[in-house]
């Protein structure tokens, strides 16, 4: 009885609750949200697999829906991430510019015109070794660039006349072989210095400083020449002879390899100072006007008003200052002397520095660098 009571009492709370509003509410939500998840699902699964727009409702019957196009959605995303890879890979000076990982040292234009030409005399057979590789070197770089150089009072004279154009090629060739060395010194004695879990003196700054200043000229002048396809064969051959065979003598003999970077700026020293013979004799007039392009201009912190030969002059500049880094690491002990040029000493004699202030032309001997 007590049984049968209960189960009345039941009966009538579960009919009060299916007549309640709120039963009404869920029960008519439940079976749409279904129907949505079953939708949202098979458009999904339209897209995904046949590509088709024709659904069905639980009856059967066709459910009208708007046409996806699935290849030109792909389009669009594609568009879009090409837009985006456009837009960051292009060189702009508002929107994509870095400070120079060495800062340049400032030049007066008393210590730039300065700048002279200067011969190390070979005193050992390492010297000799590097000054015949770098003779060599020339007479293939002359061949290559079209280059003859006059004698004394030949300057003007139609055989040796030099182009824009034709200067702009050397400078090219010039600096994409220039910056090679000292990225290859560097790394090498990087690697020394891992492996010997030692320091390294404060060489590997230095040199590696040296392939970055060799590499802002050759930017530089790409702003003004865009070489062709055969010069740029030209370079791809030839820095992969000359970056592997570079490497190799360092690891047999820096000591000579340092001498060889010595005597190569000799040469573009007396390259640079002809270029600035025929500036200053106006025999390259399509430069009076020639704007120089703003990443000189923010490295070495040139003015607005700037000219051709003031680029010329603050690059034979630093090709005199790589002259004496290499002519005096050439001098050292390579394995227990340290860097002059990041040493400061105070002993009331000249010393080495990363400016002109104190040049020599043939480098610091061992015995008048201070320990």
């Amino acid at each position: 009885m007590a049984s049968l009571i209960a189960l009345r009492q039941t009966s009538t709370r579960a009919a009060s609750w299916c007549a309640s509003p709120a039963f009404v509410c869920t029960a008519t939500f439940l079976p749409r949200a279904a129907s949505v998840a079953r939708r949202d699902f098979s458009v999904f699964s339209s897209v995904r697999n046949t590509g088709s727009t024709r659904l069905t409702g639980n009856g059967g019957a066709p459910i009208p829906t708007i046409a996806q196009d699935e290849s030109l959605r792909n389009q669009t995303l594609e568009s879009s991430a090409t837009k985006e890879k456009i837009s960051l890979m292009k060189p702009d000076k508002h929107n994509y510019f870095t400070e120079a990982a060495w800062p340049h040292p400032i030049y007066t234009v008393e210590q730039m015109r300065a700048i002279d030409i200067a011969h190390r005399e070979t005193k050992t057979l390492s010297d000799r070794v590097a000054l015949l590789a770098i003779r060599f070197l020339r007479q293939m770089f002359d061949i290559a660039t079209g280059y003859r150089h006059p004698k004394p009072g030949q300057e003007g004279t139609p055989d040796f006349h030099m182009t824009g154009d034709k200067w702009l090629t050397r400078f090219v060739f010039l600096e994409s072989i220039a910056g090679v060395p000292g990225m290859v010194g560097g790394m090498v004695r990087h690697l020394h210095s891992l492996r010997a879990l030692r320091r390294d003196r404060a060489w590997i700054e230095t040199l590696l400083e040296e392939a970055y200043n060799e590499r802002m000229h050759l930017l530089t002048f790409l702003k003004l020449y865009n070489p062709g396809w055969f010069m740029r064969l030209m370079l791809l051959g030839g820095q992969g002879v000359f970056f592997n065979l570079f490497f190799i003598c360092y690891l047999i003999s820096p000591r000579t390899c340092h001498r060889f970077v010595g005597y190569l700026e000799e040469e573009a020293i007396v390259t640079y100072t002809r270029c600035l013979q025929d500036i200053n004799a106006g025999r390259i007039p399509e430069w009076q006007n020639l704007e120089i392009p703003d990443i000189a201009k923010q490295y070495w912190k040139m003015k607005d008003d700037c000219t051709m030969e003031d680029l010329i002059l603050y690059i034979r500049a630093d090709e005199a200052k790589h002259r004496e880094v290499n002519h005096t690491f050439g001098n050292l002990d390579q394995k227990i002397d340290r860097n002059p040029f990041a040493l400061k000493i105070e002993n009331g004699k000249p010393q080495p520095t990363k400016g002109l202030a104190t040049i020599k032309s043939t480098g610091w001997e061992r015995d008048e660098i201070a320990a």
